[in-house]
């Protein structure tokens, strides 16, 4: 599976001297583009400490100024990111400058907020989403194995709506975004760690390894523990690392969500077939079959959705603002993509027809994760208001899929 792990954009560094300054030149690919993103290895500028980095587009002899964000991680390339604001059309290449300079990072819009519980990520002053960390209890009367810690929730709309439900009474184990396996085989014994009433296991948030801010996004890792619960005693089966980063672009909230899993034992995990597992939505109960409708890439409605494959699904539906949603992408370096798709109908919860999203990679085959192995998955979401086309859908999928191609010289 290690050829599934690859970087968030496609770099081609080419000829890149330690120099003050790099030539970057951004290619559209096959593909149209709209705001989409970018970043680039700077490790030619080499540098060090305190380094900043300004980015020009250069149009013949013009030279504009494009907001950017460096991220120096320890150890690791140091990558600018920054959006190719506008149109670009396919089969054409725009020109950039990146520079190293000595002034101040004056911080960015994208922030990231910890209240001691929970971190949200921020545009200004609007909110994305919440990660919550801290263990969160049942409602009172409810049995206390329904409480959990690690999930999404508010995930919101640009226009402040709030699109996810945690602990709905028809399913107290329902947390918003969230991302447990149903049918864990592990040391020749089979548990579930998403029915968590069930008291086989559970997922619990374990610690923040980073946040960003700045210019271009926000975002966080975190990682989380996968616990059995077996002889009376409680064992880490699996580790996962959360990285999700909401980005700076026009047109609605979008962010990415990447679940990297490691076996944490010298025992394989076999993720078993079945129905339902993974990266998992519950929308807000305002949501029903009267006003809220979803389609697939496939073209695929409401009531024949269920089973079927798809590289993305929205739901759009009535709220305070009119009319949101949520457009769901999946990677095509994913697990058995294009992933199955389990979802409610119509008839669901008595007929009320309230809204449940997974991609179950799992839902028609096994997934064996072998110790001393990364696994990893990866979704882009936008929330937006209004409607969403098949055609913007398509264009933001192809962004995700197959991102433009940076060619750095110096």
């Amino acid at each position: 599976m290690r050829n599934l792990i690859i970087s968030l954009i496609g770099v081609l560094a080419i000829n890149a001297g330690a120099a003050g300054k790099i030539k970057i030149t951004v290619q559209a690919g096959a593909y149209d583009r709209t705001d989409c993103i970018v970043s680039a290895d700077v490790s030619a500028l080499n540098l060090r400490g305190s380094s900043v980095v300004e980015l020009f587009e250069t149009t013949g002899k013009q030279k504009k100024s494009v907001p950017c964000q460096l991220v120096t991680e320890q150890g690791k390339t140091p990558l600018l990111y920054w959006i190719l604001d506008g149109k670009t059309a396919a089969g054409s290449a725009r020109t950039f400058v990146a520079e190293k300079v000595k002034k101040k990072n004056n911080g960015g819009l994208m922030q990231v907020e910890d209240n001691q519980k929970a971190l949200i990520l921020k545009k200004g002053n609007q909110n994305i989403l919440q990660y919550n960390y801290a263990h969160v209890e049942p409602p009172a009367g409810v049995d206390k194995s329904y409480g959990r810690s690690g999930f999404i929730h508010p995930a919101y709309s640009p226009g402040g709506n709030i699109l996810t439900t945690i602990q709905p009474k028809d399913h107290y184990h329902h947390y918003g975004i969230w991302n447990p396996w149903t049918r864990v085989l592990y040391d020749g014994k089979m548990y579930d760690l998403w029915n968590i009433a069930d008291k086989q296991g559970t997922v619990r948030a374990k610690d923040i390894e980073v946040t960003y801010r700045g210019n271009i996004f926000a975002g966080y890792a975190a990682n989380l523990d996968h616990y059995i619960f077996t002889s009376g005693e409680e064992i880490v089966i699996m580790n996962e690392c959360w990285k999700v980063r909401a980005w700076n672009v026009p047109e609605g909230f979008l962010w990415d969500f990447e679940s990297h899993l490691y076996p944490s034992t010298p025992l394989p995990v076999l993720l078993k077939e079945y129905r339902y597992a993974g990266f998992g939505y519950r929308a807000t109960e305002d949501w029903t079959k009267e006003n809220c409708e979803m389609l697939t890439s496939e073209g695929k409605t409401r009531q024949q959705i269920d089973g079927s494959t798809a590289r993305w699904i929205f739901i759009t539906g009535a709220t305070g603002t009119g009319r949101s949603g949520l457009l769901f992408m999946g990677h095509p370096g994913n697990y058995n993509s294009p992933e199955p798709l389990r979802i409610w109908d119509e008839n669901a919860n008595g007929g009320r027809g309230d809204v449940f999203i997974n991609f179950a990679p799992t839902k028609n085959r096994d997934w064996e994760l072998k110790p001393g192995e990364r696994y990893l998955l990866r979704y882009r979401i936008l929330s937006y208001e209004g409607e969403m086309t098949k055609e913007k859908a398509d264009r933001l999928w192809n962004d995700f899929a197959y991102p433009v191609t940076v060619v750095i010289d110096n």
